[in-house]
């Protein structure tokens, strides 16, 4: 038996979201079997457990796209028994399921090793949001986007992926703009190496085509007239990295940015990556990693937690990372 949370639905009927006993029976076929002892939430969890988009591919569901725990049973070489992983990304808690439980039987496609240097619990506070905006910085570094370029501008700075940017981009000596639209977390922004802190107001409305170059390169999470804004406002030859959606799925843009002054609208997929570059993300975060990401920017939360935290880090109360204590 293993607890977890369950997501169940019939035909039209509203889901309906509860942490049961399941039985090792109920698992779905994998190719390694994980004893999880720490997973977390992420604005998708937050959408499957709340109902809000269709995460969920298949029902019954349980959610969590990221987890941490020990190899139980495997069928895969890469893993022996004992070794200890992180899982996120290849339909993990959307069309298999994840990691709010106890265990899980996933891909080893979505399985990399655990760096040294990091414990399960500090890779769940880093995350799919860490590793987001690791894979959205290796992308600006690609494209020539260096501390002496000049300012990088980070959306939805209080979340996740958006406190991992401006800390990570920090430490490697970028100047960072963070904009957010609850100011009140200013100092938290300064605190993790935010140079200057922006409203969201400026960037979330319609805007021009073209705007004054303020910015080298930007990590944006939040989509929709904030991304086309922050794409207008972008320097001659800089780099934008797409990573989220959370003002919405569309782009309002023009394409002025990109043909005249030759900007770069890069797409982050956390998702599907290959084993080798998801491992050479986890390794740098490794190397990289401060202790003031395992406590400023996350905090602790049970597993029954979980469901009603879900509804307030979509209403954008939720600063930083929730980690989830399964086991």
């Amino acid at each position: 038996m293993f607890r977890a949370i369950l997501i169940e639905k019939e035909a039209d009927a509203p889901q309906r979201v509860s942490v049961q006993d399941l039985q090792d029976a109920a698992l779905p076929p994998g190719d390694v079997t994980v004893s999880i002892s720490h997973s977390t939430i992420n604005y998708k969890d937050a959408l499957a457990l709340t109902g809000r988009s269709p995460i969920v591919r298949a029902f019954p569901m349980v959610p969590g796209i990221d987890f941490a725990g020990v190899v139980e049973d495997t069928a895969d070489p890469a893993f022996r028994v004992g070794d200890t992983v992180i899982g996120n990304g290849f339909g993990i808690g959307e069309s298999t399921w994840g990691g709010l439980a106890e265990r899980a039987r996933v891909p080893a496609s979505g399985l990399v090793p655990l760096p040294s240097g990091l414990s399960p619990r500090d890779a769940m506070a880093i995350g799919t949001g860490g590793f987001t905006a690791m894979l959205s910085l290796m992308a600006l570094e690609q494209h020539g986007i260096t501390p002496e370029r000049g300012p990088i501008l980070v959306t939805g700075a209080t979340g996740g992926v958006g406190s991992f940017s401006v800390s990570l981009l920090a430490r490697l000596g970028y100047q960072v703009l963070a904009s957010t639209g609850r100011l009140e977390e200013s100092e938290y922004l300064k605190s993790l190496g935010a140079t200057e802190v922006l409203a969201r107001a400026e960037l979330v409305g319609p805007g021009k085509p073209l705007a004054k170059e303020r910015w080298a390169g930007v990590i944006d999470s939040v989509g929709s007239h904030t991304l086309a804004n922050a794409c207008a406002a972008t320097m001659r030859g800089g780099s934008v990295a797409a990573c989220g959606l959370a003002q919405g799925m569309d782009f309002p843009a023009t394409v002025a940015p990109f043909i005249l002054r030759g900007v770069n609208l890069l797409g982050i997929d956390s998702s599907q990556r290959p084993r080798s570059e998801r491992a050479a993300a986890w390794n740098r975060l490794s190397m990289l990693a401060e202790p003031r990401w395992f406590h400023t920017i996350a905090q602790d939360i049970a597993l029954e937690e979980a469901i009603p935290k879900a509804d307030e880090l979509l209403a954008g109360k939720i600063r930083g990372r929730l980690v989830v204590q399964v086991a």
